[in-house]
């Protein structure tokens, strides 16, 4: 499989919307130290909403779907602020988002848990949310959790031939989270992790961190958002020559990168992620619909955003109103078998199977999103290299 990371530009808004209407939160990293990587996820949410729309709303009465915006900024103080007026004052049924891990772990302990609102990320990834307490019912995610990605890239760095390695990683849940899961798994496969230290974003340089870490191998596992402190960590150990190869997960995959760092200095770097399947039916659903659309399919985490925001309308459809309080045990029914199975873009035909009495199984574009006990979904991953001046993956579990 072959994709491309399509960086654009977003615009975020607060729907309003009428009396009888039924309102989903969104809140996304529009703004923050991802913006190019969560640029076409939004068009992938509002797609979502448009399919089910256009097939006859929601319920018998075809009430309209809306999405209700919010910048939450791949911040945690951020998040709580906007998922509160999500919450109290648009009053949504359940919460589409939001992006980073350290974001949604915050917004989900401080404000849609104790209100009883359901939480289904498109994309964050860290281990800590498994075992969120009080979370096993009212916080679903979209995309794999970390505790699979980090050993992915573990076995595929021992693939690569790198049997030592320094770690660097952003001191936040995402990062933290899938730098512990890759260290253990790397090293109970017989590698050896010659330091593994923690950074704090921001900083306008990293010389002093790269050189702690440097001096045991030329190799370095980073973990951090670009915008933060990747794209600054990357330069400055190349700039010494600390070190000539890096690997690393989703938050380094971005076009910007590349424009920083020089595609003709990439060409030892590999970065992982959440990818999908492009054989299953799922995806060949999705893909005329987003190609259509103008979306980049395969792109990391868009798939997964539009499959959380038709889920949610499948789960509110099988509901049959938008009480907030059934929101989780229809998101599970929906989403797991036994059922008629459900694609991309199918809402007409789960409507009338739902109405019949009947059950579905929702297909999705990321592939199959079968919930486990706490709300996870297994899941493929890519390994991204830089080619012709581009990121371009490959599936490798």
């Amino acid at each position: 499989m072959k994709k491309r990371i399509v960086a654009g530009l977003a615009c975020y808004m607060i729907a309003t919307a009428a009396q009888a209407d039924v309102v989903i939160g969104n809140p996304m990293a529009v703004t923050g130290p991802i913006p190019d990587l969560v640029a076409p996820m939004l068009p992938a949410v509002d797609l979502a909403a448009k399919h089910v729309n256009e097939q006859g709303g929601l319920f018998a009465s075809g009430e309209k779907l809306v999405i209700a915006r919010v910048d939450s900024q791949c911040d945690p103080v951020a998040a709580v602020d906007a998922v509160t007026k999500l919450v109290n004052v648009n009053m949504v049924t359940g919460i589409v988002g939001p992006v980073c891990s350290g974001a949604t772990i915050a917004q989900a302990e401080s404000v849609s848990i104790p209100a009883g609102v359901v939480t289904l990320s498109v994309s964050a990834s860290s281990p800590a949310i498994t075992n969120m307490e009080n979370g096993t019912d009212l916080v679903f995610r979209a995309a794999a959790s970390d505790a699979y990605q980090g050993v992915a890239l573990a076995e595929l760095a021992i693939s690569k031939g790198i049997m030592d390695i320094a770690v660097s990683y952003a001191n936040d849940d995402y990062n933290a989270g899938i730098a512990e899961v890759f260290v253990k798994s790397y090293t109970e496969m017989g590698g050896k992790v010659t330091a593994n230290e923690v950074h704090e974003p921001n900083k306008a340089s990293y010389r002093a961190e790269v050189a702690t870490i440097g001096s045991g191998s030329d190799n370095m596992a980073l973990f951090a958002y670009y915008g933060q402190s990747g794209i600054t960590i990357m330069r400055n150990a190349l700039e010494t020559g600390a070190f000539s190869t890096f690997i690393g997960a989703d938050g380094m995959l971005a076009k910007e990168v590349i424009d920083q760092i020089g595609a003709e200095n990439m060409g030892s770097a590999t970065f992982t992620t959440s990818a999908s399947d492009e054989t299953t039916a799922g995806f060949s659903a999705w893909k005329p619909l987003a190609e259509a659309a103008d979306i980049p399919a395969g792109a990391p985490f868009v798939p997964n955003s539009y499959d959380a925001t038709f889920m949610m309308a499948l789960a509110i459809e099988k509901v049959g109103s938008a009480d907030r309080s059934a929101i989780s045990s229809a998101l599970r029914s929906i989403a797991n078998a036994p059922g008629e199975v459900i694609l991309p873009g199918e809402f007409a035909k789960a409507k009338a199977i739902l109405a019949a009495g009947g059950d579905i199984h929702y297909s999705g574009a990321a592939g199959p999103q079968d919930f486990d006990e706490n709300g996870d979904v297994a899941g493929f991953f890519s390994a991204n290299v830089v080619e012709n001046g581009d990121w371009v993956g490959s599936i490798i579990k």
